[in-house]
């Protein structure tokens, strides 16, 4: 199927649980390469993984894809194979692989992964990643097909998290914030498109409403198109609108967490 298995975790790099993974699919399927996407995901938190994964697919090798930020393991969540424009994504069925999925075009079928003749022994109940997702991957690696893993579920049963969303009303764009990264940079679910249908462009200054309090930002190509220390807005790398501060932590500053409300509007 692919030469490429990728997987994404909150696992961290202080302990031998990612290792322990590479150790499962090594010995199961030597040949395969594996991609760490990232495994700083912050502990549980299903929507940062969800979307770092999705703004990453594009630029991964058609493979197998193993999400395991998982704060329900070992409890009433399913584990899931889904199939998706070429791919496989492997995790819990808890929304993590859902915005991927969407990105790789929508889930084709969707296999509940319960035969457990494919899985290490013994099973933790609370680490699937080395015990479960690892040992499929690599079994499907080696030619198992999905539908052998489990019953098929229906794809309107998979667990999906609800989409970010811009709104474009009154000469304004609404918005939230979808993520925070490492340096502090709050990624919003407004795209570049939508701040040049308000006719805002690279230069221009931004009106910036977080709840009560309004800020004036300039809208530049980079951050450090600004003096260290100062706020900026400006497109990501995924085409969407941060606000960072040149050597600093938006997010620190402005109190702005993952699902905060945010507007955007030109200046007059």
């Amino acid at each position: 199927m692919t030469s490429v298995i990728t997987l994404l975790t909150d696992y961290g790099l202080e302990d031998g649980y990612v290792a322990a993974c590479h150790g499962v699919i090594a010995g199961i399927a030597p040949e395969a390469r594996v991609i760490d996407v990232c495994h700083l995901i912050p502990s549980g938190d299903v929507r940062r993984g969800a979307a770092i994964l999705a703004q990453t697919i594009p630029y991964l090798p058609v493979g197998i894809h193993i999400g395991a930020v998982d704060p329900s393991a070992g409890g009433a969540r399913r584990a899931v194979a889904v199939e998706a424009g070429g791919r496989v994504f492997i995790g819990p069925d808890n929304g993590l692989l859902s915005w991927a999925v969407h990105a790789s075009g929508g889930a084709e079928a969707a296999y509940a992964i319960s035969n457990d003749e494919h899985f290490l022994r013994p099973v933790s109940p609370t680490f699937h990643g080395r015990d479960v997702f690892s040992p499929v991957a690599g079994r499907l690696f080696g030619g198992l097909r999905p539908a052998d893993l489990g019953p098929e579920v229906p794809i309107g049963r998979l667990v999906t998290l609800p989409a970010p969303t811009s709104l474009l009303r009154e000469g304004s764009v609404e918005g939230e914030v979808v993520s925070v990264d490492r340096y502090g940079n709050t990624q919003l679910s407004i795209a570049v498109g939508d701040l040049h249908a308000l006719g805002v462009r690279v230069g221009d200054t931004l009106g910036v409403w977080l709840g009560r309090r309004q800020l004036s930002l300039p809208y530049r190509e980079t951050f450090a198109a600004v003096p260290p220390g100062e706020l900026v807005a400006f497109a990501d790398s995924a085409g969407l609108i941060a606000i960072a501060v040149n050597s600093g932590d938006a997010a620190q500053r402005l109190g702005l967490p993952p699902g905060a409300h945010v507007r955007l509007a030109p200046t007059p």
